[in-house]
């Protein structure tokens, strides 16, 4: 069975070029970047290469990344790290409904320690809103954290105004970039974040890996304690074959952005178009914003098929996608994201996320929409 892997947003396959690059180092550099002999300074040099290379994609300065273990360490230490930095100022923050677990998690563990956390919420798109925002800011609030672009619908928020107006108010801002990184233009400088998290396994680079951009004028406590690495920000050996994974995937994601973007829009507009001459239009529901999207994740509800059976159905025709939500024991959690977008519970239960990405072709949406085409018609002949 030809195997169809249409779940991109959870992971992406190693870019091969950046397998090569990581395979290099990995068999010819096994030096400490603390060391102060010549292995070490092999070392060293490929961690600052890799730092001013994916620094030189995004816009920012070498000296305002710091490398995490992936995008939930970047969120942790972005949402703890600022907190615990601003006791002086207050314990307020404001979160949207949608973020990943890694804030949500986060921001539920500093409400039992004491914050007072509030959630941001959103409207039937996804889109927060930042009149909200403007209207339940206090004196005390310390942090506001609302994603670049939702990774289970796709929907991109106003980042830029939440984050001028963040810094109007003298509150920190962090967005988390993780999904929006490759198929988004990144400029550090023109989010008006202070925190931004990042991860290379979205965007075809290494598992493992990922950063937090820090702003010049932030200064975070650090969450690792040992050795002097990430200028006292992260201590622990560094990733070298991890680091230099990524900022190859960067680097590629970047200069590749406008053709991967064409790419995803066509396969997104066959993938809609198959659908409704297959099934109707009538048979399904696309979540999510109409125009501020990622162009390669489409969040469809079939709501005469579950969630659940419409995922397994798909799994035996050997066809990757997600729910989007988590997985409990074994069995599907309703979306948080979904939830909080108050849609009918039909929709809400029949969720599927289709997620595009490198090796999808045409063909491959072809046999998707004729396999999600036969499970509706088996599904309604068994009822």
């Amino acid at each position: 069975m030809n195997r169809i892997y249409m779940d991109h947003a959870a992971s992406t396959p190693v870019h091969p070029l950046v397998a090569e690059e990581m395979l290099r180092i990995m068999t010819g550099t096994y030096g400490n970047a603390s060391s102060v002999h010549a292995f070490g300074r092999d070392a060293k040099r490929i961690v600052s290469s890799a730092r001013e290379r994916i620094a030189a994609a995004i816009h920012a300065r070498p000296a305002d990344l710091v490398f995490t273990s992936g995008g939930t360490e970047s969120d942790n230490a972005a949402l703890f790290g600022a907190a615990m930095a601003r006791l002086d100022k207050g314990r307020h923050l404001l979160v949207s409904q949608i973020e990943h677990h890694a804030v949500l998690h986060a921001a539920e563990r500093l409400a039992e320690e004491g914050f007072d956390v509030e959630y941001i919420p959103v409207d039937k798109v996804g889109r927060v809103d930042l009149d909200w925002i403007r209207e339940h800011v206090r004196p005390d609030t310390t942090l506001i954290s609302v994603m670049l672009a939702n990774n289970e619908v796709g929907t991109i928020q106003p980042v830029r105004e939440i984050g001028a107006f963040a810094r109007e108010q003298g509150i920190w801002f962090h967005t988390d970039a993780v999904q929006a990184l490759g198929s988004l233009k990144i400029d550090c400088e023109e989010l008006n974040a202070d925190l931004i998290s990042f991860s290379a396994h979205k965007i075809n680079g290494p598992q493992g890996i990922g950063a937090l951009y820090v702003a010049p004028h932030i200064k975070l406590p650090a969450l690792l304690h040992g050795g002097n690495q990430e200028r006292k920000r992260r201590a622990g050996t560094e990733n070298l074959a991890g680091m230099a994974g990524f900022a190859k995937a960067v680097e590629l994601a970047v200069s590749g952005l406008d053709e991967r973007h064409a790419e995803s829009i066509r396969l997104r507009h066959q993938l809609l178009e198959g659908l409704k001459t297959a099934i109707g239009q009538d048979q399904f529901v696309v979540n999510g914003a109409p125009e501020h999207t990622l162009a390669h994740i489409v969040n469809i509800s079939f709501p005469a098929v579950g969630t659940e059976t419409m995922l397994m159905n798909l799994d035996m025709e050997g066809i990757a996608v997600a729910s989007g939500s988590a997985c409990t024991s074994g069995s599907l959690e309703t979306s948080h994201v979904l939830r909080a977008m108050n849609l009918p519970e039909n929709v809400l239960h029949s969720a599927i996320r289709f997620s595009f990405g490198l090796g999808n072709t045409s063909k491959e949406i072809e046999l998707v929409v004729k396999k999600i085409e036969t499970i509706i018609s088996r599904v309604r002949i068994n009822h």
